[in-house]
């Protein structure tokens, strides 16, 4: 089995199991999602491998983390993921990539991100809900974050949080890599509330 049918069966197996845990038919997790009903079946009969955005969709709407969605089967209370377990969720041509290193559900997701923006390149995110926080720390290069249409530059060795409520991105203006470590801390999911977030970070 390859690396990409694992994927694909661990994340129907897991769609099934937080699907039922959180008491959702077929119908309103679609709606809660925006995704079609008939995707959800491909996805829990492990017919299709959906894009990243309705990924993220998909665990918003059941209130887990990526790596939750991913797998969750829950062993001792240390987890260690190893590098080869990362998941990489986006990247481009360039070698811009984002890695979620690890993810946690107490006492609601708590995610950790391994972030490397190149020189022009960058990333938007749409409104998160109230209550979702994001940390950064720059480790490398210089960030250009932008929160709310306004600019804020963090240097190397800076960090910087916000409350994610607002349009937010991030962008490297300059001539070397920017290499960042990212924490979103996100509200847990009421049954009769809109899903977390809409974007990816």
């Amino acid at each position: 089995m390859t690396d990409l049918d694992q994927l694909t069966q661990s994340l129907a197996r897991n769609l099934k199991h937080w699907r039922a845990e959180r008491g959702f038919t077929l119908d309103a997790l679609a709606a809660r999602a925006g995704v079609s009903r008939g995707m959800i079946i491909q996805i829990e009969q492990a017919r299709t491998n959906p894009s990243v955005g309705t990924t993220v969709k998909i665990a918003d709407a059941l209130g887990v983390s990526i790596t939750t969605l991913l797998d969750y089967e829950q062993g001792p209370q240390v987890r260690i993921v190893p590098q080869s377990e990362a998941v990489r969720l986006w990247s481009t041509e360039a070698g811009s990539r984002t890695v979620l290193l690890v993810g946690a559900e107490a006492p609601g997701p708590f995610e950790l991100w391994d972030w490397r923006l190149m020189p022009g390149d960058s990333s938007s995110s749409d409104p998160h809900p109230p209550g979702t926080v994001e940390l950064i720390h720059v480790r490398s290069g210089t960030l250009t974050l932008l929160v709310d249409d306004v600019e804020h530059e963090v240097p190397p060795g800076a960090s910087a949080t916000f409350e994610a409520k607002a349009p937010h991105g991030y962008r490297n203006d300059g001539g070397e890599p920017v290499e960042m470590t990212m924490s979103v801390i996100i509200p847990p999911v009421r049954r009769d509330g809109p899903p977390r977030r809409e974007g990816a970070c």
